[in-house]
């Protein structure tokens, strides 16, 4: 069996967390993640505190484990949003899209978990300076809103820059992945594409379809131009979207065809106006699966990699 620093810090049996996926991310899928001995995070999104007490109450109902809340921190609700994480004390926060050291105090007097989501050695100082309990060094080959550096080289400077655990993400799907950035020095990983094909996720059938049939070139980057590059499944929408990136449309109408392009994919299954966030592992997602089985399967093969890797000592 393997056990981390990381599941002492959470209460987790397993060093793996669930990404918080917007649209995605509910208080299902997160219960059902942390039933399996991982931990389940449920994503705020741009919604406003009473969205994040129902979902954190609901998620309690449904798992008697930790339970964690991903902030976007760039959301005009994240004042209201952080009051209630602390007023419900949830066990984990996550943040991303910002600096969340206004809100560490507040959750960690709660007795909160507090772990942003980095793409730098250098914001990982800063969090470890403001309180944070541990980090989350993502890649850019995962889904969503992405860095600069890729994992490989991302993970290790991390860990070299902070005292604190790191958690890796981005680019990881199968034990394979995990073992690697255990290698590399993580504590542990966070999940998120390999989840949309989660018999509790409750995305949309065509999105899962997508996912599934997906192979190693199926993503691209969109947003570049913006400044805040985003990855996502190829479809008709992050095609026209990448072709008028480079026209002479203002940056303004770019941002206006984004406007609740998550939801229209996750809950509508419309490829025309919904952008599809995947990470570059989608391709190696081919079955739905209960997050239990995700989870066992994933921690038996890290196992046998790190088992296996003797084999290589002479």
């Amino acid at each position: 069996m393997i056990r981390t620093s990381l599941c002492d810090l959470c209460g987790i049996r397993y060093p793996i967390f669930q990404g918080g996926m917007a649209h995605v991310s509910d208080a299902r899928l997160a219960a059902a993640v942390t039933n399996a001995g991982g931990l389940g995070i449920i994503s705020a999104m741009s919604r406003d505190g009473a969205y994040v007490r129902e979902q954190i109450r609901l998620a309690r109902t449904l798992t008697a484990g930790p339970v964690g809340v991903n902030v976007m921190l760039m959301s005009p609700y994240v004042g209201e949003v952080a009051a209630v994480i602390a007023e419900e004390k949830a066990e984990v926060v996550t943040t991303g899209a910002g600096d969340p050291s206004a809100y560490v105090n507040l959750w960690k007097t709660a007795g909160c978990r507090v772990i942003p989501v980095v793409p730098s050695a250098a914001l990982a100082k800063r969090m470890e300076r403001a309180g944070a309990d541990s980090v989350i060094a993502e890649g850019g080959e995962s889904g969503g809103h992405i860095g600069e550096l890729a994992t490989m080289p991302l993970v290790p400077q991390v860990t070299d820059a902070v005292s604190i655990p790191v958690l890796a993400a981005g680019g990881i799907g199968d034990g394979r992945g995990v073992a690697a950035a255990f290698m590399l020095g993580a504590s542990g990983v966070q999940l998120g594409t390999r989840f949309l094909a989660a018999e509790e996720c409750g995305i949309h059938p065509h999105y899962k379809e997508l996912v599934l049939k997906a192979s190693d070139t199926s993503t691209i980057v969109t947003g570049r131009r913006l400044g805040h590059p985003v990855r996502s499944l190829k479809t008709p929408y992050s095609r026209n979207y990448a072709k008028l990136e480079y026209t002479d449309i203002s940056a303004e109408e770019l941002e206006a065809l984004g406007v609740g392009s998550l939801r229209k994919a996750a809950v509508d299954g419309d490829e025309k106006e919904g952008c599809y966030i995947a990470g570059q592992i989608a391709g190696m997602v081919n079955r739905v699966q209960t997050a239990a089985e995700i989870i066992e399967e994933i921690m038996a093969e890290t196992e046998q990699v790190l088992r296996n890797a003797v084999n290589f000592l002479v």
